[in-house]
Formats: C-alpha cells, sequence, structure tokens
C-alpha cells in the first residue's frame, strides 16, 4: 500500500507539473491565436468584408481553448494539491471540453484550408481588377497587401505597369502564389498546435482521474491502466502530429 502511494504521489507531482505547463502553454496559445489573427498578413486579410471564414472559426476556437486552458490549469494545480475528489471531477469535465475545443480547430484548420486559400486569393483578385478600373480607389489597399505578402501582382510585368509595389522588392512574386504559401504555413500550424495541445489534455485526464478514484480503487490497478493509457495516448497524438505534418509537406511540393 506504502508503494502504491508513493506512486502515486509521483502522480500527483507529474500532474501538478502539467498543469503549471499547462496554464503556460495557454498563455502561448492565446498569444499565437491572436497573432495570427491580427498580426501581419492576417490583419489584412481579416479587414476586408470576406475574410477566410473558416480560418478565423479555427483561429477564435483556438484563443476560447487558450483562455479556458489558463483558468483550468490554475484550478487543477489546486486539486492536485489538496486531492480533492470534486476539484479533479470537475478538472476532468473542463479538460474533455478543451480538448474537442482543441480537435474542432484542428479540424477546422485542416478541412478548411482549400476553401480559405480560395477565398482570399478571390479577394486579391478583387481588389486587383478594381484597382486596374479605378487605380485611385483601392491603391491604398492593394499596397497594404503587397507590402504584408512582399509581392506585386498576379505575374512579373505589373511593376512596369504603375502598380504600388513595396520599394525594396528587386523580383516582384505572384501574390496569387504567395497568398497560398502564408495561408498554408498559418492553417499547418494552427492544426498541428491544436492536435498537440489535444494529446496532452488527453494525458492530463488520465492523471486527473487516477486520483479522483483513488481512495475508491486499488491503487496499484489504477496506476497501471492509467499509465498503460498515457503512453498510448501520447504515441498516437505524436503520430498524428508526424502524420499530418508528412502530409502537409507533401501537399505543397
Amino acid at each position: 500500500m506504502g508503494t502504491a502511494r508513493e506512486e502515486m504521489r509521483r502522480v500527483k507531482v507529474l500532474l501538478f507539473v502539467f498543469n503549471l505547463s499547462f496554464w503556460l502553454a495557454g498563455l502561448a496559445v492565446i498569444a499565437f491565436g491572436l497573432w495570427l489573427r491580427f498580426g501581419g498578413v492576417m490583419a489584412e486579410f481579416a479587414s476586408d468584408k470576406k475574410p477566410p471564414e473558416y480560418f478565423f472559426i479555427g483561429l477564435y476556437v483556438l484563443v476560447g481553448a487558450g483562455a479556458l486552458m489558463t483558468m483550468v490549469g490554475f484550478f487543477g494545480c489546486c486539486g492536485a494539491a489538496r486531492e480533492s475528489q470534486f476539484l479533479l471531477g470537475a478538472f476532468f469535465a473542463c479538460l474533455l471540453v478543451i480538448f474537442a475545443a482543441e480537435v474542432t480547430a484542428g479540424v477546422f484548420a485542416f478541412i478548411g484550408k482549400k476553401v480559405a486559400i480560395q477565398e482570399v486569393q478571390k479577394i486579391y483578385e478583387d481588389i486587383y481588377d478594381e484597382y486596374m478600373k479605378n487605380p485611385g480607389k483601392v491603391n491604398r489597399t492593394i499596397y497594404h497587401y503587397h507590402l504584408a505578402l512582399q509581392c506585386c501582382g498576379k505575374d512579373n510585368t505589373e511593376q512596369q505597369m504603375g502598380l504600388p509595389c513595396p520599394e525594396n522588392i528587386q523580383m516582384p512574386k505572384n501574390c496569387l502564389v504567395e497568398i497560398q504559401n502564408v495561408l498554408d504555413a498559418n492553417l499547418h500550424l494552427v492544426g498541428i498546435v491544436g492536435i498537440a495541445i489535444a494529446g496532452i489534455t488527453v494525458s492530463k485526464s488520465m492523471l486527473s482521474f487516477s486520483l479522483s478514484v483513488f481512495e475508491s480503487s486499488p491503487p496499484s490497478l489504477i496506476n497501471s491502466f492509467v499509465l498503460q493509457l498515457l503512453v498510448r495516448f501520447l504515441s498516437v497524438s505524436c503520430e498524428m502530429a508526424f502524420q499530418e505534418n508528412a502530409a502537409c509537406n507533401i501537399g505543397s511540393m
């Protein structure tokens, strides 16, 4: 019994460390999501009347999950320290919500990738056509796109046609290609982050479950069962992230 309790103390310490890292990861997820939403190129896309809907839905879910992660991480530390069945049970339920949110963010990011790229490319083409008809009306808008993407027009001849291009560009790039590259990279990051955090969430759920039922079940059985599940979920999560990364890299070739 003493050995089992020592093992459960180790689980308790591990859960406490997980919660601290989870709290920090929540802050990082919030910062990452807000940066993608309001920073650089995506700020220009978002300012349009028709932003890439699937991409931003995934980001909103990601930021919301990050905020919940910071709160749950704090209460999870308290529950682990006090070994409160109520706090750990509530913590386990919240982790399931976070898991669903992160998976949703990853799914929206990967499934909506093609649609988001097509929508943003159409936005640029509409602005480009409007500029050709009335240069003074959208001159600033199209320049912001060119500056953010470091591109100019839809082929390599626009710089000689008076199109507003960044001054430091020596060889103009195709903006439609750059839009695809930027969105593909950003959506790839959102999906990988969602899958990785979902894997961590499942691991934390197993640890909190083991502590919450420790008093009412044989400790050795719980410890063995939980550790087996923990290793299995971590390996599956890593494998999913690796496969998704490989698939995206192959698709971008």
